[in-house]
């Protein structure tokens, strides 16, 4: 199969740890250019001057996706930097989960702000340069959650059910010209998402499970390219993947 990744240029929010840094190493290995972006400014730098060490083209771009501005910023600065966008992956996200008798509204706007409005500003920011391109491909991260509900996860399967819902809609509309569409859809896997928890009991559960059967970010890594890969006439709408061991 040819490959469709070598030179393409791919943005991914939330890269500073995780399945977005996993990522952005696994495509820059594959000759992507890659832009890391997120808050944490120094985590982001030290990723990708070791991709551009090890031989390949990283940009860190510090992004807030809540901020539409910031996220405008992250796609023009791309596209002088290399003339076009080619994929982007909305991955940024965070995973506060609680009872809703506990009613942490703080925490629930969050998700809302991060998880959904954050992938809102991404299409916004990217959908008219790559409707200019009649080209691109636009990858949301989802979750398991977003296909089922458990204790705890109602605000947070509400955003990935909504993120299914808007990648969905996207593809139906941007199809016309030749943008892809992907959402891909995590069970467990090991990263940081769980230090997002603030109830201690919820949070050690998950970790204990996660623990047991969690597999690593670079599973998401394979994932994305998989789909980056495939011709451009072939639209890879949606993954879901998840540790063998995992029942839910």
């Amino acid at each position: 199969m040819k490959d469709n990744i070598k030179d393409k240029v791919i943005v991914i929010t939330g890269a500073s740890s995780g399945m977005g840094e996993a990522a952005a190493r696994h495509l820059a290995q594959k000759g992507a250019r890659v832009v890391l972006a997120a808050r944490r400014a120094d985590r982001i730098k030290v990723i990708a001057n070791d991709i551009n060490g090890e031989g390949g083209e990283a940009l860190a771009m510090v992004t807030d996706v809540t901020s539409l501005e910031d996220v405008k910023k992250l796609v023009d600065t791309t596209v002088a930097k290399w003339g076009r966008i080619d994929v982007l992956i909305n991955n940024a996200g965070v995973m506060p989960l609680s009872s809703l008798d506990q009613a942490k509204v703080n925490e629930w706007d969050k998700m809302i702000d991060v998880n959904l409005r954050g992938v809102l500003h991404g299409i916004a920011a990217a959908l008219p340069i790559m409707k200019a391109q009649k080209s691109g491909h636009i990858i949301n991260t989802a979750s398991v959650a977003g296909h089922l509900v458990f204790p705890t996860s109602a605000v947070y399967s509400a955003t990935k059910f909504a993120v299914r819902a808007l990648t969905e809609g996207l593809r139906n509309e941007a199809s016309a010209w030749n943008i892809r569409a992907t959402i891909i859809s995590p069970g467990a896997v090991s990263t940081e998402l769980l230090e997002h928890i603030s109830d201690k009991d919820v949070q050690a559960a998950n970790q204990e499970y996660v623990s047991k059967v969690g597999v690593p970010p670079e599973t998401f890594a394979r994932m994305v390219a998989f789909a980056i890969n495939e011709p451009e006439d072939v639209g890879v709408n949606e993954i879901i993947f998840r540790p063998t061991a995992q029942e839910l």
